[in-house]
């Protein structure tokens, strides 16, 4: 016998289910899409399990499972937090802040970030101090991250932001200077001292191409000191109810 879909498929049982599945499908794939921070890459801006929400309709409107954009927005400016396809291998999704857009010349020596041959000046942090609050209690190589490293704010653009730099650890390294090619962007991590990130990626890979861009990182939805399990997949990415820091929800990643 053949079945008739009624008015109230759409509306009730499966047929509700298949709409839910679909109108979730179509946030993620235009509007939002929700990652969880594994490194501390970040720091002090980005906590290890830090659940975040990325804009994806930012940068444009992409096709479904390619790198192929339909429809182009903005582009990437300095100082934003953009989420990608790391160059080295597309499976891989990393966070890291732009510093370099096409065009400039980006050079790191000692600590000190170049662009265009001007130095982007460090200053002693005012109203970001609670960032750095926020490494209280986290470990480098068993030593207290606040003991260790120095914390200090930037400005690239119109974001104001933390970085991070290792006490008495500088050995004088330089990269570049690197002039970043077209519909290409030079990233790094807040946590200059342990970030991979363009410095460090191979030279065919250094830079990431437009067409890896995921969206700009938005804010803060859920955070917490531990997962549930770091040993059962599904878990892995689950917070610890016990361990939640409440302060930290809602916090924007671009201040």
């Amino acid at each position: 016998m053949k079945r008739v879909l009624t008015k109230n498929y759409w509306t009730e049982g499966t047929g509700s289910l298949l709409v839910a599945v679909l109108i979730a499908l179509i946030i993620r794939w235009l509007f939002l899409e929700a990652y969880v921070i594994p490194s501390g890459s970040m720091l002090p801006s980005l906590l290890v399990n830090d659940h975040i929400f990325v804009n994806k309709m930012v940068y444009g409107v992409r096709a479904p499972f390619t790198e192929n954009f339909l429809v182009k927005f903005s582009d990437p400016k300095r100082g934003e937090v953009i989420v990608f396809k790391y160059p080295e291998d597309m499976s891989l999704f990393y966070i890291k802040r732009v510093v370099g857009v096409p065009g400039d010349r980006v050079y790191y020596e000692n600590g000190n970030l170049y662009i265009n041959d001007q130095l982007i000046e460090k200053s002693v942090p005012t109203n970001l101090s609670s960032d750095f609050a926020w490494l209280e209690g986290v470990t480098s190589f068993g030593v207290p991250m606040t003991e260790n490293h120095v914390h200090w704010q930037e400005t690239l653009g119109d974001q104001t932001y933390s970085t991070l730099l290792q006490k008495g650890t500088s050995d004088g390294s330089t990269y570049g200077p690197y002039i970043v090619p077209k519909d290409s962007y030079f990233v790094m991590g807040d946590n200059r001292d342990g970030s991979s990130d363009s410095r460090r990626w191979a030279p065919d890979k250094r830079f990431v191409p437009r067409e890896n861009l995921v969206g700009r990182a938005g804010f803060v939805w859920l955070s917490c000191d531990k997962m549930l399990s770091d040993k059962i997949f599904l878990l892995s990415s689950i917070c610890n109810p016990f361990e939640v820091r409440w302060k930290r929800l809602l916090h924007s990643v671009h201040q």
